[in-house]
């Protein structure tokens, strides 16, 4: 085969590797106690929150940053979860957490352990993006008004990535 075929070739495998999010089934990999429709009223309130105003910063303002504070986007209405796994993690025990901070929580901590990416050790949720999955706390699961809170949060994270925002201060 000529030059240009095999350029041609790799050019569309390349292609073809590319971000397949919108292909996925519309929906959640639901591993959390809560049903599917729990968790499209959350999705739809980090919507509807997004849509109202964006804070790209909540972790900076809240230990004396300057927000950094915008208006919403309507497009955040028209994202949609696409194979979206939703999971509770075992809380990180209070010994763990002493030993590897000095901090003293007692049991149920309410933290699990945030990967590399994050910009803290621990946390009572976190977002992933490729692929996109949310892991929290699973004490929290049990705290309603807390569990929709956290999950909205980090709903808010998802959406805000789909459209391109930079999540890296959320």
């Amino acid at each position: 085969m000529g030059r240009g075929v095999w350029v041609v070739l790799l050019a569309f495998l390349l292609l073809g590797c590319g971000n397949n999010a919108a292909r996925l089934p519309v929906g959640f990999v639901n591993e959390t106690k809560h049903s599917d429709a729990d968790l499209w009223k959350i999705w739809s309130a980090a919507q509807n929150t997004l849509a109202a105003g964006i804070d790209l910063n909540p972790l900076q303002s809240a230990a004396g940053g300057a927000p950094d504070m915008l208006p919403g986007d309507p497009r955040a209405v028209s994202v949609q979860p696409h194979k979206l796994t939703v999971l509770r993690e075992a809380d990180v025990s209070s010994a763990a957490l002493a030993a590897a901070t000095g901090m003293y929580r007692a049991n149920p901590t309410g933290l699990i352990a945030c990967p590399q990416s994050c910009k803290v050790r621990y946390a009572s949720a976190y977002a992933l993006y490729q692929p996109s999955a949310i892991r929290y706390a699973a004490s929290w699961e049990s705290s309603e008004s807390n569990f929709r809170e956290i999950l909205e949060y980090e709903f808010e994270n998802q959406i805000l990535f789909a459209l391109g925002y930079d999540v890296s201060w959320r």
